[in-house]
């Protein structure tokens, strides 16, 4: 996907992966209850078991430890694959799935790895080194929502060198919707550290709060401290985004924008938690319409995936209908986006990108 954004979009980027720690699960109500039996709900592996029983549902702090283990390995595999070689420009032919062989989006992800490496090629009659660092390694951070707090504390250092905190949990942390009230021990807890860090917001948070907000996570008003992740569903977002974006603007703030096109889209279908391809896409083009319109910079997307061929959410050109659901329905937590599903949107914003900036370059 980001070599799809960078390539076609021709702008560079950041990979960041909620991966290596997000093991607990935000929770609207504390109790779950299917048919005549209630039960406290289900917090993440970090906490309590997926299983719909009172056993599976106790909390046991040895989960901390197993989640801590499982997270460690997970972030020396990831170092493995990215300073190993696997992620060289050299190979991005061999990065497709073989169940994507076939698709559109497959075919059209082959084309670009095809014009990368004749570029590399060019490259190399140039006299360019393509076996480079530069070429042959990439960089990959991890980040999670800083949730448990007393997880978190856990593995926050001080730098020896200049007396700054940080949370080596992860490289970047964010608050959530549910906690980054203003007189919260969450918030509290992420403006004292010296990570780059995140808040998400709705449609829920007024200009006021949002000010506020940013002015005690980024005191200094530091570029790249301080991500906003908006997450509020297409309609939604084309209404309050802008008085947002203004109010941001209007104060002199510097903050990154991303959009979250996944949680103000969740609908149930079936009995099962799912997206639809469309909306999520619809919530992506929106916010790019709405940072046309405003003049203001779209800093990056937000999406749940993965590799794997799975059911989960609706669309796309991957045509999962809502009787698939069930037949290769994985997830624990919330519904993912498939690889074909994400690959198509990663086109879609790279086109998007492209857009502007040619728009640039005849204003220019």
């Amino acid at each position: 996907m980001a070599l799809v954004v960078q390539f076609g979009g021709g702008v560079p980027v950041i990979k960041l992966g909620r991966i290596a720690g997000q093991y607990a699960k935000p929770r609207s109500g504390d109790m779950e209850k299917i048919g005549d039996v209630e039960l406290p709900s289900y917090r993440g592996d970090i906490i309590n078991g997926a299983e719909f029983t009172a056993a599976a549902r106790v909390p046991d702090p040895q989960r901390l430890i197993r989640a801590y283990n499982q997270s460690a390995a997970t972030l020396n595999l990831i170092r493995g694959f990215s300073s190993g070689g696997y992620g060289s420009l050299n190979r991005v032919g061999a990065w497709n799935l073989d169940f994507m062989a076939k698709s559109e989006e497959g075919e059209s992800y082959m084309d670009i790895a095809q014009r990368v490496d004749e570029a590399l090629m060019f490259m190399s009659a140039c006299g360019v080194d393509v076996h480079s660092p530069q070429m042959m390694t990439t960089e990959v951070y991890t980040s999670h929502e800083a949730l448990l707090l007393d997880y978190e504390q856990a593995l926050t250092r001080e730098d020896s060198t200049t007396g700054k905190h940080y949370d080596c949990s992860a490289h970047y942390l964010w608050c959530g919707e549910r906690t980054r009230q203003l007189d919260h021990a969450h918030l509290e807890f992420m403006r004292g550290i010296g990570n780059p860090i995140g808040v998400k917001v709705s449609d829920r948070c007024t200009p006021d709060d949002l000010l506020t907000m940013i002015r005690a996570f980024n005191p200094d008003n530091i570029p790249g401290r301080l991500t906003v992740i908006v997450r509020m569903g297409a309609n939604k977002l084309r209404q309050h985004f802008p008085k947002l974006l203004q109010a941001v603007k209007d104060a002199g703030l510097v903050v990154t924008w991303q959009s979250d096109p996944m949680h103000g889209n969740t609908e149930t279908v079936q009995g099962y938690k799912t997206r639809r391809y469309e909306n999520v896409r619809a919530e992506i083009e929106a916010f790019f319409d709405v940072h046309d319109q405003m003049g203001t910079v779209p800093g990056g997307i937000h999406l749940e995936m993965t590799g794997d061929n799975v059911t989960e959410c609706i669309g796309g050109g991957s045509d999962v209908s809502a009787d698939d659901l069930e037949s290769r329905y994985h997830t624990h937590c919330d519904p993912r986006l498939n690889a074909e599903q994400a690959l198509e949107l990663a086109f879609y914003v790279a086109s998007r990108l492209r857009s502007r900036r040619m728009a640039a370059q005849l204003n220019n």
